[in-house]
């Protein structure tokens, strides 16, 4: 399947940075053409750049918010005027919230829950009948091995990657016999700015976790062979295993030992304002 990219377009959403830019690198190493889109365009203008260099790859860049409701369709009317087919989307963008419930900021879970979710099915659905009509395609769906469970802290988050996980897969079931392969991609703790992000900064310098050239090699190998899922790295793998072996509960008031936040300096006592405080976890 890998082999007949070449001179092909690739859709790749969040394509500003980690496993997104990765997956453009690797793309354009096997001679597809990319469509580039985040909310960062100087560093999608950088990419595009580096990959015309090395491997001649034209790029289009779409900057645009996708958890704006507006702008799954307004991104694909925008590609379909540009006359582009698009054989390979990478609906990679998404984003977690990890807090207390009582410190939560709602709005972003729910912009949280719009991209991750309705951003990802939208774009799924507008581009698949046309892969479906011509018999050929392919569509990757960043999931998360969050997905195989509950995860306290960031329940929003590893709900909206259980459905990523099993939305990627019954389109699999739907489309398989006509030529095109939906997989869900189901990374581990990777190095990239997410979790700074997500409100846990600390969280890559005390966790093993894999880079997004890993990730992405996982990926593409998987896809080569038209699996409906697949989880980057073995212990990644194992842990998925092992959370469907015990108990729902324990499994999620485990999962409360990794992502507690840390206590911010307005929750100390006054006696421990001025003492540096180090995570547990």
């Amino acid at each position: 399947m890998i082999d007949s990219f070449a001179e092909r377009w690739a859709l790749i959403t969040g394509a500003s940075s980690g496993i997104g830019v990765e997956f453009a690198r690797k793309l354009a190493e096997r001679g597809m053409h990319l469509v580039l889109t985040a909310r960062r365009k100087e560093l999608m203008e950088q990419l595009a750049s580096e990959l015309d260099t090395k491997h001649g790859a034209r790029c289009e860049i779409i900057t645009g918010d996708l958890s704006d409701p507006a702008q799954p369709k307004k991104l694909f009317d925008e590609i379909k005027n540009a006359g582009i087919s698009v054989e390979l989307l990478v609906n990679n963008a998404g984003f977690s919230v990890v807090d207390e419930i009582d410190k939560t900021n709602v709005d972003r879970v729910l912009a949280m829950v719009s991209l991750n979710i309705a951003a990802l099915t939208e774009l799924s659905y507008l581009f698949l009948p046309e892969m479906l009509e011509r018999g050929h395609g392919a569509i990757v769906n960043v999931s998360s091995v969050a997905g195989f469970q509950p995860v306290a802290y960031m329940g929003a988050y590893a709900a909206s990657k259980a459905y990523v996980l099993h939305f990627s897969e019954a389109l699999w079931a739907e489309a398989r016999e006509q030529g095109v392969t939906v997989m869900a991609l189901c990374p581990g703790t990777t190095r990239t700015d997410f979790f700074a992000q997500a409100g846990i900064p600390g969280w890559l310098k005390k966790h093993r976790s894999q880079t997004p050239e890993q990730v992405v090699r996982a990926a593409l190998k998987a896809l080569s062979k038209k699996r409906q899922y697949i989880v980057s790295g073995w212990r990644n793998y194992l842990l998925s295993l092992a959370v469907r072996l015990a108990t729902r509960r324990t499994a999620v008031t485990e999962s409360m030992k990794y992502f507690r936040p840390a206590p911010s300096r307005d929750d100390l006592p006054d006696a421990q304002q001025d003492t540096p405080q180090t995570e547990d976890r």
